[in-house]
């Protein structure tokens, strides 16, 4: 079979891409970017579902089709994500294309308990999809998964991971139960349901045999990694509600924080759902948790994601503030000291000119690495900057290497600490 996947780079999208080339089907990948360069063997589309909001849109990537699944979705309206155009507008065109060029197979996902509430535009433009697609003339089939967890750190799966590795573990207050289902069981329905003549017409909740509090979650991954439980304590409202907005403020800039105002909403309701219909439909039996943690043994690498989980916000936090602030100290309070630094050395007459130059550069550098789009821009240029400085200091004045606060020996940790950020810097 030929079929074209949505939001292939995600956690069910990617997972179900791998899966469908090793059983040798022509897959056909659609990317909000495309990767160049990885899977080269795999037709990649680049194309943005948030724009892609007229039927003619998708019509030329359906050729030969045979079956589509759409696994886009985006958790918030941030400058980089749109939830109406994404599960909604976009997802109607390309339901609408499908009617249109005669490929009949569209197996959707959306998120469990949508039809049952709608706390946030995340899960009413998710029941939006949804509709749009049931009145389509078209064999659908509508999955509504729980939280999906895997082996790949992704999304829900990297956060429960970063939260095991805290010793001292804050909880969330209102939180609602999880009935966390499988990545593996995820894909296995998905290719139930794209076997000629399965049943259609169907909407479905993908929920696990358990229903867990985010604590017990956490602590089942605390001890896969071979951890003791960690002390918990529940944080206070308004401290919930400062991170929430701490990660609006991320998105804004273009990145992708869990925890968000949205996802507040969100699992205030829970991620429940009857597990039944799906399991008579398919003849899955969903995996607990525990169980699908005993067959994939954690390894080092596991144990070092998780401990970096929570460094890399705080890296990416601390290493904007850092430029930024430098270059507006230096253009204020400490105008005079610099200056004062390159009176008397071969760049004296530039000295007003250079700390002007050198501010305005840091603040540059610090703006590139806060938004998503430019981070990896702004470390390399980090990285050239404090280079430039530790060369042009030790021409001009080597005696900062032995001054007891060590000005340019402090270089050293910060280009450590660049390279590092450059390293973690990748979402999926």
């Amino acid at each position: 079979m030929k079929i074209l996947v949505t939001g292939a780079s995600g956690l069910i999208g990617a997972a179900l891409c791998a899966r469908l080339t090793g059983e040798s089907h022509e897959v056909v990948r659609v990317l909000h970017h495309a990767d160049t360069g990885v899977h080269p063997e795999i037709q990649t589309v680049s194309l943005d579902m948030a724009r892609a909001l007229r039927p003619q849109d998708w019509t030329p990537y359906l050729a030969g089709v045979d079956a589509v699944v759409n696994c886009a979705g985006v958790l918030q309206d941030s400058a980089r994500e749109n939830t109406r155009h994404v599960h909604s507008t976009g997802a109607s065109a390309l339901f609408t294309a499908c009617e249109q060029a005669g490929v009949n197979k569209v197996i959707h996902f959306s998120a469990i308990g949508v039809d049952r509430q709608q706390p946030s535009a995340f899960s009413a433009s998710k029941l939006a999809g949804d509709e749009a697609l049931m009145a389509r003339s078209l064999s659908w089939v509508i999955l509504r998964p729980s939280v999906v967890l895997g082996r790949p750190a992704f999304g829900a799966s990297a956060l429960f991971r970063g939260l095991a590795a805290l010793p001292l573990l804050p909880l969330m207050p209102d939180t609602g139960r999880l009935q966390v289902v499988q990545l593996d069981d995820v894909i296995s329905t998905v290719l139930f349901f794209l076997q000629p003549g399965s049943p259609s017409h169907l909407t479905l909740d993908l929920a696990g045999p358990e229903a867990l509090s985010m604590s017990e979650v956490v602590g089942r991954y605390r001890r896969w990694f071979g951890w003791s439980s960690a002390r918990e304590f529940i944080l206070p409202n308004w401290a919930a509600a400062i991170l929430y907005r701490f990660g609006d403020a991320a998105a804004q800039l273009g990145w992708r924080p869990p925890m968000r105002s949205n996802a507040a909403k969100e699992i205030a309701r829970g991620a429940v759902g009857d597990p039944q219909p799906w399991m008579t439909a398919t003849g899955i039996q969903p995996s607990s948790l525990t169980s699908a943690l005993r067959l994939n043994p954690a390894t080092v690498q596991e144990r070092w994601f998780a401990g970096l989980y929570f460094v890399k916000p705080a890296l990416f936090v601390v290493l904007p503030l850092f430029w930024i602030m430098t270059g507006i100290i230096s253009l204020t309070a400490g105008w005079r000291s610099g200056v004062d630094l390159l009176i008397g050395t071969a760049a004296g007459p530039l000295a007003e000119p250079a700390v002007v130059a050198g501010a305005l550069a840091d603040i540059a550098v610090g703006a590139l690495i806060a938004w998503r789009s430019t981070s990896r821009l702004g470390l390399f240029g980090a990285i050239a900057v404090s280079l430039f400085y530790a060369t042009a200091g030790s021409i001009l004045r080597p005696d900062l290497w032995l001054e007891p606060l060590g000005p340019l020996i402090k270089i050293l940790p910060i280009l450590v600490l660049h390279f590092a950020a450059l390293a973690i810097l990748e979402e999926r």
